[in-house]
């Protein structure tokens, strides 16, 4: 845990949690137009929602990413008028969220690792051609032998300097 997450922690634990009688009085006073009100049911409610992320902590995506997304559908569901248990649609609402948290999360890896896996074989059909052509290949060649369009090698590229760019950035960050 890094010292955000330990000082949200801290300041989530000084925070009285709201009892059902209460979130239906603060609900009751939000529909009259009381911001105080809505305020307090979000700040009641934060314990509740940290406890359904629970379930989704260690799974690829940053708890500091995932207390947001949470606090996000609290304070939007806090604005929304609604019927029933305001507990249960609020767990609801985070594990739908969550769910779809994760799997934004493994659609953004699979796509860093299928760029990854087009560097690779870029780089190695780069180095094959200079050797047979006994220079460096053209985009236009290299696009051909890649069955790729030039704007795609010039994708690729980029994607490979800019990689080359931040580990040289974070070598002399740790110098």
């Amino acid at each position: 845990m890094d010292n955000f997450d330990e000082v949200y922690m801290e300041e989530l634990a000084s925070i009285e949690p709201c009892t059902e009688e209460e979130t239906k009085l603060l609900i009751a006073q939000i529909r009259e137009g009381n911001q105080a009100a809505r305020e307090r049911l979000i700040e009641g409610n934060l314990k509740k929602a940290l406890f359904f992320v629970q379930d989704y902590i260690n799974q690829g995506v940053p708890l500091q990413d995932l207390i947001q997304e949470a606090s996000m559908e609290l304070m939007l569901l806090a604005d929304e008028g609604f019927e029933g248990s305001f507990e249960k649609l609020l767990e609801s609402r985070i594990r739908v969220r969550m769910e779809e948290v994760l799997r934004e999360q493994k659609a953004e890896s699979d796509i860093e690792e299928e760029m990854l896996a087009r560097v690779n074989v870029l780089q190695e059909v780069s180095k094959a051609m200079a050797e047979e052509l006994g220079r460096e290949a053209t985009l236009a060649e290299l696009a051909e032998r890649m069955r790729m369009s030039e704007d795609e090698i010039r994708e690729i590229m980029k994607v490979t300097m800019d990689a080359l760019s931040m580990s040289e950035i974070n070598r002399s960050l740790q110098s």
